[in-house]
């Protein structure tokens, strides 16, 4: 026999004993035998359940820390503008506790903490969460940096108190840990107790794994220390910080913290999902259902290893649940476009609801469902004389309306249909090197279409090529605004960047400092009356080689909507500023094709 792939060692250990006659899977070669399992690591607290009745009927309080814990995961963590531009996202969208930073960790999340403090950009009815250890050099930095600001403000204390860390990671047995943490509780109480607008947080990091009477034993701890009360509840997040269980296991730990802890009245009982064995969101929805109130995750779960919970997916799933998320998710791409900015990180197409693909089918059984199912629901509303948005949704395989996040019913089907025709992404890709992202695929692939059905012949790679530069491409003969020239330069530490464009005949310079080619040449063609929003950019190359050409496309917005444009040159910079050019010359002639 061939062996296809020679570093994959086929299971060939006997099939077990007992096992059923069909089945005939046998035993692997990975050494399993090295783990053990969650019930040999910690003391499960199996107790009489009450979260399996349970329903989720309503949001619980989120908290996003994207400012803290997904970006300490980031290759290339947030410099300031994007982080003021996620927390402006999150606040857009109704966030109303948002944890801001780790500001004794870096000077950059200590000034963003300044910012914050100095300037309005929180609204008064947001409360700011800063995160420390329980180091007092490290607390009184972090009550610095909250100096002056008006809002609520949550100071959250952490340390790990699992056996493994204990043992190999601080070198403390549970008393002196026990001590090291009330000492740390005892500083932020010195430091900042007397602010009333300040309330305390304690994640016992790795509360998974700790024992559930030393969890329990030091959470009390704290809330006694921090004279826990209705009218000043502290926060006890319990934080799944490397996932290692079944989501039930850990529904059993919160469920039984939560019937356990002293002054229970005066505790808001917090959760903190990883997501190591991909169910963190089960384990979230399970928590809440054993009784915790808040949740602690990030939007599309970005964080360490496989991230955090992703709370965009958590609300959503209520949405299709009939329960208000509390959080705005109406234009589910500017959401994505934002935080795949900030993060420098893409969305795969699969991502649940924000995904480009999720709302696609390539069955033709599921399109025709999808196409029955539309169709009936627009019967029923103007049966009803009701609007559309207004009709209970029930369309076979969309678990949720895509109009209620901003995408339309045109790009569901038109997705289905044009994705069947002929793999013209494929085509693309294999004659000539270009991947183009999946929002331009399907704008490309309506166009084809159109091509397809007046000829009714097979379309080639060379046509697609074709229709692309015709669609997307703007040559100089039929320019109505060329760039005539630019150049680049460096100031006392500040880039200049010099464009020369020529309009009806007349030449336009101007200079631009503090900003890149691309950003100059917009605010260049905005000055002409011609205002162009590069939403997304895009760079590969046309076929193999180093002497290829580059080619860059936009997607753009302009007062007629949502467009896409492409340059193509012997540099990068060269093509991204041919496809901006491009996109002005594109909008105004028509409007866009896609919103």
């Amino acid at each position: 026999m061939t062996v296809t792939f020679p570093s994959i060692s086929t299971p060939a250990r006997p099939v077990p004993d007992g096992a059923a006659p069909w089945n005939r899977q046998r035993h692997s070669q990975l050494p399993s035998h090295r783990y053990a399992d969650v019930y040999a690591r910690v003391e499960v607290p199996l107790a009489d359940r009450d979260w399996p009745a349970r329903r989720l009927t309503a949001a619980p309080l989120w908290v996003p820390v994207d400012l803290r814990d997904g970006n300490q995961a980031l290759a290339e963590p947030m410099d300031p503008a994007r982080k003021r531009r996620f927390f402006e996202l999150m606040v857009a969208m109704g966030y109303k506790e948002i944890e801001v930073g780790y500001p004794s960790a870096s000077r950059t999340d200590y000034d963003f903490v300044r910012l914050i403090a100095e300037t309005a950009i929180a609204p008064d009815d947001v409360t700011i969460v800063v995160f420390t250890p329980a180091r007092r050099d490290l607390i009184e930095r972090t009550v610095a940096s909250i100096q002056g600001i008006r809002n609520e403000v949550v100071i959250h204390l952490y340390t790990a108190t699992a056996p493994v860390w204990r043992d190999v990671v601080l070198g403390r047995g549970r008393d002196e840990l026990t001590r090291l943490i009330l000492d740390g509780g005892r500083d932020v109480l010195e430091l900042a107790g007397d602010r009333p607008n300040v309330r305390f947080e304690f994640s016992p990091e790795v509360f998974n794994l700790t024992e559930p009477d030393y969890a329990l034993e030091v959470c009390d701890g704290m809330t006694a220390l921090w004279q826990a009360c209705p009218e000043r509840p502290v926060i006890l997040n319990l934080p799944a910080t490397v996932e290692v269980a079944t989501p039930n296991v850990y529904a059993d730990q919160i469920e039984y913290m939560h019937k356990n802890l002293a002054r229970r009245d005066s505790v808001i009982l917090s959760v903190h999902p990883h997501n190591d064995r991909g169910t963190g969101i089960a384990c979230a929805e399970l928590a809440v259902l054993a009784g915790a109130e808040r949740v602690e995750g990030c939007l599309f779960g970005n964080g360490e290893r496989t991230g955090n919970v992703d709370i965009a997916t958590l609300a959503l799933n209520l949405h299709a649940q009939g329960v208000d998320p509390m959080i705005d998710f109406s234009d589910i791409d500017e959401i994505r476009r934002t935080v795949e900015f900030c993060n420098r990180i893409e969305l795969h197409p699969r991502h649940p609801y924000a995904g480009d693909l999720v709302h696609t089918a390539f069955s033709g059984t599921h399109q025709d469902a999808i196409r029955k199912g539309l169709a009936e629901h627009r019967a029923r509303a103007a049966a009803e004389s009701r609007p559309e948005r207004d009709v209970a949704w029930r369309v076979p395989y969309l678990p949720i309306d895509p109009a209620d996040i901003g995408r339309s019913y045109d790009a569901v089907i038109r997705v289905n249909s044009q994705s069947g025709k002929g793999g013209i992404a494929y085509l693309l890709e294999s004659a000539y090197g270009l991947e183009l992202p999946r929002r331009l695929q399907i704008d490309l692939a309506g166009r084809v279409q159109r091509h397809t059905d007046d000829s009714g012949d097979e379309i080639t790679a060379a046509q697609i090529w074709a229709i692309f530069q015709d669609s997307y491409c703007v040559s100089s003969g039929d320019a109505t605004i060329e760039l005539a020239g630019y150049e680049t330069s460096e100031s006392g530490g500040r880039g200049r960047t010099r464009i020369v464009l020529r309009a009806r005949g007349e030449e336009h310079v101007s200079s631009h400092d503090g900003v890149g080619p691309v950003e100059a040449l917009t605010a260049a063609l905005t000055a002409l009356g011609v205002g162009i929003e590069v939403l997304g950019l895009h760079q590969s190359s046309i076929g193999p080689g180093s002497d290829s050409d580059a080619l860059t496309v936009i997607e753009y917005r302009h007062a007629g909507g949502v467009g896409w444009a492409a340059g193509r040159a012997a540099s990068v910079l060269a093509a991204s500023l041919a496809a901006v050019v491009a996109a002005a010359d594109l909008a105004g002639r028509e409007p866009a094709l896609t919103a």
